[in-house]
């Protein structure tokens, strides 16, 4: 465990969990930016599909929120990066595997971060996640690789699909939106 007070440990944990909800908030909005421009090109199930991830990131954006209250801090609001828009279709797939491999990354060190200073709770959190976040990485690497190697015809398939996500406690890993 790493020496400090407990107050000086607690902090470290504050401060990766503040960091995760920031790169959260960052996904949340460039996944709904692609989500609005998705069902523009009419590629709803494509849409539909990042509408849920998004819904995902805001469930683990306010985890993240919940823990650091728990643990009296203040959740920051702030996200670093800038959205990137009028992402063409191609392009969407390979950025947001990039992301969530990035996100996988960075979450395994802040688990680590949690366990070095003794606080099994936020381990627990961080390991719920990282796995909802190991689905969202596949989703985009197979869909990044059908666009890739089946190009228009893969494409030619979705355009034209709904992109209705049904009920408001849907999200992409939990498809049924029993609230859980």
């Amino acid at each position: 465990m790493t020496e400090g007070t407990k107050e000086e440990r607690r902090q470290k944990v504050i401060e990766v969990l503040n960091a995760a909800r920031e790169m959260e908030l960052y996904a949340i909005s460039q996944y709904m930016n692609q989500h609005y421009g998705l069902d523009d090109m009419d590629y709803g199930e494509l849409a539909k599909n990042i509408k849920l991830i998004a819904i995902d990131e805001m469930r683990h954006a306010e985890m993240f929120a919940e823990r650091i209250k728990e643990l009296g801090g203040e959740p920051l609001a702030d996200f670093g990066d800038k959205v990137e828009k009028d992402q063409k279709v191609d392009q969407i797939f390979p950025y947001d595997t990039k992301l969530e491999d990035d996100t996988v990354d960075k979450y395994n060190q802040f688990l680590l971060t949690c366990r070095e200073n003794g606080d099994s709770t936020t381990v627990k959190l961080f390991e719920q996640i990282i796995d909802e976040e190991q689905d969202h990485l596949s989703y985009f690497e197979n869909v990044a690789g059908h666009i890739k190697d089946l190009g228009n015809v893969y494409l030619a398939r979705i355009a034209g699909t709904s992109a209705s996500t049904g009920g408001f406690t849907k999200s992409f890993v939990n498809p049924q939106g029993d609230g859980e």
